[in-house]
């Protein structure tokens, strides 16, 4: 079987203060999500979010339903976020197949019963980064390019926060139920991601790493705005920030990363701000 999964149960604020550095990489840190000829997925206890990575290289990869969702196939009550963050790939759904090149989306709506995976080359394979929520009607399956995406561009180098957000996955782009996924990149000289730091009590989020050098990482901060703590990461590993916990992070060089989330509303706006300065 090419499908493997783990879950990760939620974590209560006040508990999350005693946690060492061992037990928040274990509650937290999503860790291997890329693994050639495996899918990895990650079953959350946080608005039941599935984050993982699909990389097929020499066959084909199906995506297989796993026990958590007690389904007939993966997608019966579900919807599917895909982004290729590798070489290129195809997707095919139904027998409909999606050519996804780097830095590419897919959305695939709820209903949908065989999602396979494929690498256009073995030796260079994509690395198909997959996040589902469940959903409570069936939309449309929808390519986003990067020109489709909608973009913001926020921060300055003075702050060290200079950055482009390309929305892909969010309700301005593409018909969702619940899922939201886009893509934050830094320009080169800054570090600092989502600075001011936010919560947002209705969607929890994740947060995955990636175009960061083998000799560099990001360290993710993460837990109350008066109790902070923090994961170092490396090249496509992902945190998980439940909805009560801020979702920061600052790297050892520019990088870029994918945010996916779900929750009660799809208003990217909705977000209770932490000054800078009261942050602990």
């Amino acid at each position: 079987m090419s499908t493997h999964f783990k879950s990760y149960y939620a974590t209560n604020p006040r508990d999350f203060k005693a946690y060492d550095t061992q037990r928040l990489r274990e509650d937290f840190l999503l860790t291997p999500i890329m693994e050639d000829g495996t899918i990895q997925l990650n079953y959350l206890h946080y608005d039941r979010f599935i984050a993982g990575g699909a990389v097929p290289t020499d066959k084909p990869l199906k995506l297989e339903v796993i026990d958590p969702l007690k389904a007939d196939y993966f997608l019966e009550r579900r919807e599917l976020g895909i982004i290729n963050i590798g070489g290129t790939g195809t997707v095919s759904v139904d027998g409909t197949d999606y050519e996804l090149g780097y830095r590419e989306a897919l959305y695939v709506g709820r209903g949908n019963k065989e999602v396979v995976f494929k690498s256009s080359d073995a030796a260079k394979p994509a690395h198909f980064y997959l996040n589902s929520t469940p959903a409570h009607h069936a939309y449309p399956t929808k390519k986003i390019t990067e020109a489709d995406a909608e973009v913001v561009e926020l921060g300055a180098l003075e702050t060290a926060n200079h950055r482009v957000i390309r929305k892909l996955i969010v309700n301005s782009v593409v018909e969702v139920c619940q899922l939201q996924m886009g893509m934050t990149q830094l320009k080169t000289g800054s570090v600092w991601n989502t600075m001011p730091a936010h919560t947002h009590d209705r969607r929890m989020e994740v947060y995955l790493y990636f175009e960061l050098p083998e000799d560099q990482a990001a360290c993710h901060f993460l837990g109350e705005p008066t109790e902070t703590r923090h994961l170092w990461l490396k090249n496509e590993e992902a945190a998980i920030s439940p909805p009560w916990s801020i979702h920061a992070g600052s790297g050892t060089t520019n990088y870029t990363f994918i945010w996916g989330m779900a929750g009660e509303n799809l208003d990217y706006g909705d977000m209770d701000k932490c000054a800078i300065t009261d942050l602990k």
